[in-house]
Parts: C-alpha cells; structure tokens; sequence
C-alpha cells in the first residue's frame, strides 16, 4: 500500500534561554591549559561550558533526551562525567566534545559521580540507593555496592586506602572495601539525611552535613600493622569518642571530634572541598555560603600556642594573689582541637538562594568559587584566603541571557526572525538564527504577547490585568493601559491588524484601536504608539482564552465554565455556544481559513469543532494532563499543542492523526508559538528552556513514528533483570538494556551465518574434490561483505568490535548455553590469530566464571579448554613481552634524541613536573623551618 498522505518531520533547531539548571551541579573545568576560567553546567539534556572571562559559550556537549543531574571532571582535566535522569552516564572528551563512554547501571536518576584520583575508576550513586564503581579505562563495570535505603546523595573516594565512602537519605554513612567489595563500617550518629559528604586535609577528616545547624567532623585515622590497636589512637580524647560498635581491628578508624556551627538556615544544601582538602565551602536554604580553612598542622600547632597563652594570662589575671608563674602540668597532653585547625572565613552573601558551589584555589591564596543559583544565573565570585578579614567579590555574573523566572508566553514576529518570551519579572527579544537575546525589557509578570504590526513594538497582558506596550527599540515600556480589573489573559491581533482584542478574569473582552499620539515626556512632537479603547463585551464568566477568525467575521471566547462562546464580531450577537469539554478551555485557535477551530483543555483532551454549525468533528485525548498551548499552522490544517507533561505534540485536523511527539520540556510546557511562514515553532516551559523546532525536509511515516514510540514504551519486555540458571544472587554493574539485547541478536546471527557459510565452503570442497573442472568458491553473505571481512574468523571478531564495552557482559548474559558452546569452541582459533587478545581472554573468562559447571561438565569441550589454556598462555607471554619491549624501546629512543639534538622531549609536561617538584620542596622547608622557629 502505498503512502496516502506525507508530512514533514519538524526536528530541533536549539535551545536558548538557558543559563544552568538548578537540578545539576556546577564544576570548574579546564580547556586550553586555563584553570579558573571556564566552568561546566547543566542545561536540562545539554552541558554548557561557560567562558566567566567572555561571559560566552564555549562548548555545549549535546545529550539525548533525558536531563543531565550530575557532573564530575576527571583529574586529568580531559574528560567530563555526566549522570542522567534515566540512569545513564556518558563521557566525553572536553577537547573533541565527543562521547567516549556510555555505562548503563542504574534504574533511576543519577545523583553523584566522582572520579578517584588517578581517573581510572569512576563511583556512581542513584536514586534506586545503588552504588557502581565503573573502570573507565576498560569501559565496564567493576563492582554494585547495595545497602542503602534511601537515595543517594555524596560519594568520596579515600585517597591512602581503596575505599569508598557513601552517604544517603537513610541517615547511614557507609565505608566500602573496594577490595572486598563490602561495607565494613556504617556511622549511625545522624538523626536526619544525610545531604552531604566531604573529605578533608588528606582524608584526615570526613565532614557529614544533615538538615540541622551543624556540621559533624569525624576523624579518619588508619592503623599500621604490628602496633597494638589502642597505641595507634592519637589521643586519650579520641578513644574516648569511639563508639561501642566500632571494630578496632580494621586498619580504617572513624570517631566524632567535634562540629562546626553554621549560620546558615535551612539544611545543607550542598558541600564542597577544594582539590587539595585544605577550604571546604557549604550553604543551606538561604543565600549565604559559609567557608571554613582546615589549617596545616604548623599553623594549628601556633594558633593552640596562642590560644593557650591567652588562657595563662587570663588565669594569672584571675589569680592576682599567685605572684610566681607556674606553668600548668598538662600543658603536653593538650591535644590540637577544632578550633585550633578550622579557621571561619568570611561568608560569601548572594543575591538569590544557590543550588551548587565549587571551589578552585589559585595562587596567592586566590579562592574562586562558581555557584549555580536557583534563578537561572551562575557567579564568579573571589576571596584571597592570604589576607585577613578579606571581603569576597562577585568577578563575572551571566545573567542577561535568560529569564531568571518561569516563561509563559512566546510569540513570533511577522517576519519570522525575532522571538519574544516573557516570564514573571521581564520581556526578553531573541534572534532566531543565532538564538542570541537583544533585548530586555523589566516588567511585570507576563501573561499573554503578540507583536503590533510593524514588529517595532510589542504588546504585552499581565496578571495586574495591565496591557503594556513596549517599544523594542529603546527597550523602554511606551504605555502602561489598564485594561482590565484581574488577569489579562489573552491579547490577540484583529485580521485587519488595525487593532487588537483583549480578554480577562473580569468577565469582559475589550477591543482596541491603534493610534499614534504626540508623547508627552518628550519635548520633540514625535508620535508614538497607542491603545484606545473603542468596544466593550461583558460576558457571565471569567474570560481565559479570546480568538478572532481570519475572515473577521467570528469572535471565539473560551470561558471559566468549560464553554467556548463564538460571537459576530460587528454586533457582537451570539452565535455558536461549543460545549463537551469537563473542565475550562485554557487555549484555542482557529484555522486560517476560518471553517475549524481547535480547543484545548485541561480534561486533558483537544476537540475539533466546525465553524459552520459548531459540531464537534473529533475529541482526541491528547495529553496526560492540562493543555496549555495550541496553535494551528498558517494555510493548513496541522496544528501544534503542548501540555502540563512537558510534551509538545503536533496533529492533522483531517485526518484525526498525531503525527509527531516532538522531544519536549523536563516539567510542564506553558506555551508555543508557530512562526507565521509555518516554519518554525518555539515552545516553553517550567525548566526555563526556549525549544526552537524547525521544518526539515525529511519525509514522515506515521506507522514508522507509531512503530519508534511504542519501542520507546516497550524497551524491556522481560525486565531490566537478566536471570541465569544456577546465579539467583546475580549482581552485576551493569542492566539490560535495548543496546545489549542488539548486542546478543547480531551474536546470534553471526553464529548463524558462519555455520551456513562453513557448511557451503565444506560442499564446495567435496565438490571441488570430486570434480575434475575449477568450481567458483562460494560468495560471503552480504553481512561479512559490508563488514568487509572473507573469514569466519574475521567476521566474529568484528561482530563483536562493534558492541560496546558496557553492553558485552550483558549481551553474552542474554546467550542461551548452545551458542555458548559454539562460542567457546571458537574461542581458540580467535585466540591463535594474535588480534585483540584482551578482548578474547575477558570474553573467556566471563564464559567460564558464569557456565563453568555445565561447561566442565560437557566432556566435548574438556578438550577445547585444555587447548584454550595453552594458547592464551602464549599469547598473553608474548603480549607483555611486546608490550615491555616497546616501552623501554621508546625510553632509549627519547634518550638518544635528547643526547644528539640537545633537546628535550615533552617539555611542556617535564617542566610542569619540575615545577610542582619545586613547589612540593618549597612547602616542606618552610614547614620545617616553622617547626624550628616554634620549638
């Protein structure tokens, strides 16, 4: 059957008006060598990397469909880590801005990733309280740590020990063996979540923030070998303040030393410990962040020293009797205290409540701190930590380029290239080309736009019920008209465009008239635009939507009680009263030809009526809840709507049909726009996006955009859970996913394949044989033609090539134990060919850990694995000897280039080693010059 009707797909043309989505967390990042200057952000499915020097973009890294919640820079500086609401996590090479990771674990919304300080494993936390450690040189999975109840909410990794340690909103702090990959310790000192984790001063001090005023200090000592338990205790206080379900023989000591008072309100927000661990940063509900320096032990040993020289001369003061200074008894067995280590800087006041904070410390003691707020704006600010009592300064602030509230209304410009959005504080003007703001204009909050004719001009409802008309030019608000008593809710433009039709919740629609009157705050006799008010309609309800027909002959009014009234415009007689809808009609349009207009509503459904007799054509249940925008295209019968589930959908009047579910907003769409050329559509929403959506030239299928939605809905039919025979308590990293059951097809139709094409080769050699004449060998399927490959052999090893990393284990889980076998009986021959050994032994290992009893038990494959044991001997001998040989190779070559050139090679990297050398000795002398100078 052949296609009766073609549309043409609408594809996404950018996002603007996103500055940094409050849900993600800040993070400086470092691009062309420069630290400080650029820091990455999320940007609902995108990540943004902000230059603070320019206050421009620098890079977007561009995400799939669902919203970034978590990022984590590696400490090489290269890569970026980043966690999404569906689970995933992708990394991506900051250089090249390409995807060089993806790992699929988590069932639920990721909420923390860190790296360990070498970047070779990466921890993740989720929602669904699991944690996963991925090897991301590898690209898969190590180990799932379960135990907790509750979402996870900070992950540290130690640096001296092989240890995690997790925090959650079930009041726990745990501490993970990676070696054993069980928890060993939990903390249970904690009376509410625990929101927040970090590590201090060369993992000497662990910080835990709850939803109290207090920040709990734990301190983190590890016991040597050979020395008794209770010896390797720093002090009397210490042991004193551990607690009875404490395991003393673990070499991993925890205890309670102290708390640190905030002054912030509300719980702990966020935490955040600068790389070397000496400046920790916090903030709560309010908009103050609160910096605390853990000081070196140099520095605590002369502040104690001060602090106990105080107390003497206080004693001496009070004991005026006393004439000979005797110094007290215990002064050795006074022990550092918090106060003497944590020293309060200054807090750092903002102008909106923040979500997220980082800190980078510079030279000079230089702290800058990037903070996310919640108003759509990201900070720079800037405190020297060298001079005391020093105030912090905002240095950058990229605010203009976008709203800094929720946007509801958006509107075209005739001529197709301008884009106005207003929010709840102002207007903003975008070019839809470069997407870039032109303009702002403050006012109130913004209810309902449309251009005036001209596009020189602006008009714009409020929820005062004012109708503003704005100047675009000067930026400045020309009129402010009172048009109605409560919410101006609609204002649209009369076919004539001489004037426009307005309608509130004060139960009347206004008609206005444009006029260009002399402007009285200017001394010039320039005229300049106005509203005068010519008809007044008083209905029985309050006005939520106003339309007029194109021939101007219909006035639409969508009102309070789920009716749309249609009037004559001219006399304003009643004419047509459409009525099915449950609840209010919030939007509505009318086609261009003026014979259908669509309603929407929020019973969630859209019904399409006739103007002729105001029949009802077709009621379409068309999202999962209220209706907030509709818009029909020019010269058509397609129309556009989005809703409260964030989803911006568009339909065919005739035909009843949805032709598209174009990716839409994270949270609610509040409205759209349809460009009038039919080109462009733009929507908003709750997460503070402008999506722009264009018309490609790509032709739509509807059954082959029914068929991709329901693979959407149904992407596990059997569960996320893969279940193998004889491993109930299976828990592997990774989850099943449509890419690893892929994954498994082509390995099922690779076995097939090369069983078919082994059978043909075999007749062709009996037939050859038996035959005297030359017989054409047989030709490859098409599949090893388009891979490329003539063998067997090749085939199977780039069938399995091009399966990602992470979805191997699972696909080879998914296997039933009979392509197994032939797997395994391959597995010797691919072994003997030298190529990607590592990739054929992680496969046999991974077979046998999972099937070694029914392997072992089949006595046709004993043999198989005796001869696979030699083999990969072999091969793995000699891959470390090439590998070995290579590398002290490459060490001779570089020293005999550097011996006859009289160069060095990579300089750039041995001079940046020398220097933190030199740095490194700097500091240990002045310390031991410190010690000197104090004893």
């Amino acid at each position: 059957m052949g296609l009766t009707k073609q549309y043409l797909r609408y594809i996404p043309a950018g996002n603007f008006n996103i500055i940094a989505s409050s849900t993600c967390n800040v993070v400086f990042v470092t691009l062309e060598s420069q630290e400080g200057r650029f820091i990455a952000v999320g940007a609902c499915e995108h990540i943004i990397i902000w230059d603070l020097r320019l206050g421009e973009k620098a890079q977007v890294l561009s995400g799939e469909k669902s919203a970034a919640t978590s990022i984590c820079a590696s400490p090489n500086k290269r890569h970026l880590a980043v966690g999404y609401a569906d689970g995933n996590i992708q990394v991506f090479d900051l250089r090249s801005t390409d995807v060089l990771n993806v790992f699929s674990g988590h069932k639920n919304e990721i909420t923390k990733l860190v790296y360990d300080q070498f970047g070779h494993k990466l921890a993740s936390g989720s929602k669904d309280s699991e944690i996963i450690v991925w090897d991301t040189v590898a690209e898969v999975g190590l180990c799932r740590l379960s135990g907790h109840k509750g979402p996870i909410t900070n992950l540290n990794f130690m640096m001296k020990m092989n240890v995690l340690i997790s925090s959650s909103k079930d009041t726990f702090v745990k501490f993970w063996d990676l070696d054993t990959k069980h928890c060993f310790r939990t903390l249970t000192g904690h009376r509410s979540e625990v929101w927040s984790t970090v590590l201090m001063k060369d993992d000497q001090y662990l910080v835990t923030g709850c939803s109290d005023a207090e920040l709990k200090v734990w301190k983190l000592s590890i016991k040597h070998e050979n020395i008794d338990p209770l010896v390797n205790l720093s002090t009397k206080l210490e042991l004193a303040a551990m607690d009875d379900n404490d395991d003393i023989l673990h070499p991993l000591q925890c205890h309670k030393v102290g708390t640190l008072l905030r002054s912030g309100r509300g719980r702990v927000v966020s935490m955040c410990g600068e790389s070397s661990g000496q400046l920790l940063g916090c903030h709560g509900t309010d908009g103050l962040i609160e910096l605390f320096h853990f000081l070196p032990d140099d520095e605590a040993q002369t502040r104690l020293k001060k602090r106990l020289k105080k107390q003497r001369k206080k004693e001496l003061k009070e004991k005026k009797e006393m004439e000979v200074d005797v110094e007290p008894s215990h002064d050795e067995s006074i022990i550092l205290s918090l106060r003497d280590e944590v020293k309060r800087l200054k807090s750092v006041n903002l102008s909106s409540k923040p979500k997220s904070l980082d800190l980078l410390l510079g030279k000079g003691g230089e702290l800058r701190i990037a903070v996310c707020l919640n108003n759509n704006i990201v900070e720079l600010h800037m405190l020297n930590t060298s001079i005391k009592e020093c105030e912090s300064k905002c240095l950058r602030s990229i605010s203009s380029q976008g709203h800094h509230s929720e946007v509801r209304a958006v509107t075209f410009s005739s001529d197709n290239l301008a884009v106005t959005s207003g929010s709840g504080e102002s207007i903003k003007m975008w070019n839809r080309p470069s997407q870039t703001c032109l303009r702002t204009v403050e006012t109130g909050y913004i209810l309902s736009l449309t251009f005036a004719p001209g596009d020189r001009h602006v008009l714009a409802g409020c929820k005062d019920g004012k109708l503003l008309i704005i100047d675009i030019a000067s930026s400045d608000i020309l009129e402010e008209i009172p048009a109605h008593t409560q919410e101006l809710w609609s204002v649209c433009l009369t076919p004539d465009l001489r004037g426009c039709v307005t309608g509130g919740g004060d139960q009347t629609v206004k008609f206005w008239q444009f006029e260009l009157i002399v402007d009285q705050k200017n001394e010039t006799s320039a005229k300049v635009l106005s509203l005068i008010h010519s008809r007044t309609l008083k209905l029985e309800d309050s006005v939520l939507c106003v339309k007029l027909s194109q021939n101007g002959k219909f006035l639409a009014v969508a009102l309070l009680d789920s009716t749309v009234k249609i009037f004559f415009v001219d006399t304003f007689k009643f004419y047509l009263s459409l009525y099915g809808h449950k609840l209010p009609v919030l939007t509505m349009d009318i086609s261009s030809d003026s014979t259908l207009i669509a309603t929407g509503s929020a019973d969630r459904n859209v019904k399409i009526w006739g103007m002729d007799f105001g029949d009802c054509h077709k009621s379409i249940f068309a999202h999962d809840d209220s209706i907030t925008g509709l818009q029909f295209v020019p010269r058509t019968h397609y129309f556009f709507t989005c809703g409260k589930d964030g989803k911006v959908k568009q339909w065919d009047a005739d035909s009843f049909n949805k032709v598209i579910t174009l990716q839409g907003h994270v949270g609610e769409a509040y409205g759209l726009a349809v460009s009038p050329n039919g080109k462009f559509v733009v929507s908003c929403g709750s997460d503070r996006v402008l999506r722009l959506y264009e018309k490609s030239d790509q032709p739509l299928v509807l059954e082959d955009e029914e068929e991709m939605e329901r693979e959407e809905q149904e992407q596990l039919l059997s569960g996320e859970k893969t279940v193998v025979k004889g491993h109930s308590d299976l828990n592997l990293p990774s989850k099943k996913t449509i890419g690893s059951e892929r994954a498994a097809e082509s390995i099922l139709e690779c076995l097939t394949i090369c069983e078919q094409y082994r059978q043909q080769l075999a007749e062709h050699e009996a037939l050859q044989a038996a035959s005297s004449q030359v017989i054409p060998a047989p030709v490859p399927p098409l599949i090893m033609q388009a891979y490329k490959v003539t063998t067997v052999e090749d085939f199977i090893l780039e069938t399995i090539r091009r399966i990602r990393s992470s979805d191997l284990e699972e696909a080879l889980l998914i296997l039933p134990f009979a392509s197994v076998c032939e797997l395994v009986q391959l597995l010797p021959t691919l072994v003997g060919r030298g190529d990607d050994i590592e990739l054929i032994c992680k496969i046999s290992v991974f077979l046998l850990k999972l099937h070694h009893s029914p392997i072992i038990a089949n006595h046709t494959l004993l043999a198989t694995l005796e001869k696979l044991q030699k083999l990969t001997q072999n091969k793995l001998q000699e891959f470390r000897d090439m590998v070995g040989y290579n590398f002290f190779g490459l060490q001779f070559l570089q020293g005999e280039i550097e011996k006859s050139e009289g160069m060095q090679l990579f300089r750039d990297a041995t001079i940046e080693k020398q220097k933190t050398n030199k740095k490194r000795k700097q500091r240990e002398k002045l310390k031991r010059s410190l010690v000197v100078l104090n004893s």
